[in-house]
C-alpha cells in the first residue's frame, strides 16, 4: 500500500499494482514518474494524480469518446518501451482541459500505456 498527499483529493492510499510508471515523466514534468488513475463520479472523465507531487493531476479520458475513429500508430521503439505483447494490453487517454466550458483534449500528446504491467509513456505525434 502506498499513502501520499494530494492538493485536490486528500490523503489516498492505493495498491501498488494501481500504479502507472512513467519512466520519462510527462511532458514538462520529467521528474514526476509514478501516478494513479481516479475515476470521476460516473462519467469518462478520470484523473491521473502523480504520487510523487501533490500539487500535478491532469484531467484524462480516451480520445475515442471525442474523436470516433481516433488511432494511433505505434512505433518499435513505443512498443519495446511499454513491453506490449498483445494489442489488448494498451490503454490510450488524452490529457483534457475545460476552456469556456468546451473539453479541450490534446490529441497529439497522448498518453499511451501497458494496462497489464502499469508502464506508459507520452507520445509526441505529428
Amino acid at each position: 500500500m502506498v499513502c501520499f498527499e494530494t492538493s485536490r483529493f486528500g490523503k489516498l492510499e492505493v495498491t501498488e499494482d494501481k500504479i502507472i510508471n512513467f519512466p520519462a515523466g510527462l511532458l514538462g514534468f520529467p521528474h514526476v514518474k509514478r501516478y494513479v488513475l481516479l475515476d470521476y463520479e460516473d462519467t469518462p472523465v478520470k484523473w491521473l494524480q502523480a504520487i510523487d507531487d501533490p500539487h500535478v493531476a491532469f484531467i484524462v479520458m480516451e480520445p475515442t469518446q471525442l474523436v470516433q475513429d481516433y488511432a494511433i500508430n505505434l512505433d518499435v521503439t513505443m512498443r519495446q518501451t511499454l513491453e506490449l505483447e498483445t494489442e489488448e494490453d494498451l490503454a490510450v487517454l488524452a490529457i483534457v482541459r475545460v476552456e469556456q466550458g468546451k473539453l479541450l483534449a490534446n490529441l497529439k500528446g497522448p498518453l499511451l500505456f501497458n494496462s497489464r504491467l502499469k508502464v506508459g509513456l507520452q507520445a509526441v505525434l505529428e
